[in-house]
């Protein structure tokens, strides 16, 4: 078994290589076996399909213990670099979230810049401070914890004039901060997202369904690649297209 510091420095090499990184989203051990079988060489935690998995609801519905318990259960059953989705951090200093991250196996976080039990959206600077927080932490374990840094201002209810210009300074802050990677959810069009891609030198991941393509416009990997994104993962999606095809494989059961 490979050490947390090799897996992570696996996983940050994945992301500088000249094709995306595909990390499917998993939720529990099955999918995570299931998705390495499949071939793939990492894998990304999903805090909406974990909390589907167990009956809870995402948004930090869960505890940060019940979250974790999770994680662990995922890395304990594969050998491959595993990231995964904290939220906005469950209201925890960047020193103690790194500490329990790592003692979960995880080598890679997911970090947003919505405060579910405040409400609203961190402002630009101190979700950039929240992430080098991160980093130093991670620094001082010893260990290149791999940062994707969200930003949610293209899905936010939160009134902001110019959603482009905000994701930019956003993202470049984040840049600044450290984050290995950079994931503006809800990107409205290709347009927008090549506006993105070239303001920023930090891989760029995006959300796609594994059947009908990325989010914006459906696009393909090929396609992807051409723009230069680096990273790609499926959110909630690949556990929901699951779910549409039970009824095609069940139906002459019924």
């Amino acid at each position: 078994m490979t050490s947390l510091s090799e897996r992570a420095e696996s996983l940050l090499a994945l992301h500088h290589r000249s094709t995306p990184v595909v990390l499917p989203t998993v939720w529990d051990a099955w999918s995570a076996r299931a998705a390495v079988s499949a071939g793939f060489e990492a894998l990304t935690i999903g805090s909406h399909p974990l909390a589907d998995s167990v009956g809870a609801g995402d948004g930090e519905d869960m505890s940060l213990d019940e979250a974790l318990a999770g994680i662990a259960r995922i890395t304990g059953a594969v050998d491959v670099p595993v990231s995964a989705d904290v939220e906005s951090g469950y209201d925890t200093e960047p020193a103690e979230l790194v500490e329990r991250v790592l003692e979960a196996g995880a080598v890679g976080v997911n970090v947003e810049d919505t405060v579910h039990s405040q409400g609203r959206l961190r402002g630009a600077q101190e979700h950039a401070d929240y992430i080098a927080g991160i980093r130093r932490a991670a620094d001082e374990a010893g260990v290149h914890l791999v940062v994707n840094g969200r930003t949610d201002v293209f899905k936010t209810e939160e009134r902001i004039p110019d959603r482009l210009a905000e994701a930019i300074t956003r993202l470049n802050l984040l840049e600044a901060a450290g984050a290995d990677s950079l994931y503006p959810v809800g990107v409205p069009d290709v347009a927008t997202l090549t506006a993105l891609l070239a303001a920023v030198d930090t891989p760029l991941n995006v959300t796609a369904h594994p059947v009908t393509g990325s989010i914006p416009e459906g696009l393909d990997l090929a396609r992807l690649t051409e723009l230069g994104v680096r990273r790609v993962s499926f959110g909630p999606l690949l556990q929901m297209a699951l779910a549409d095809h039970l009824d095609e494989v069940t139906k002459a059961w019924r």
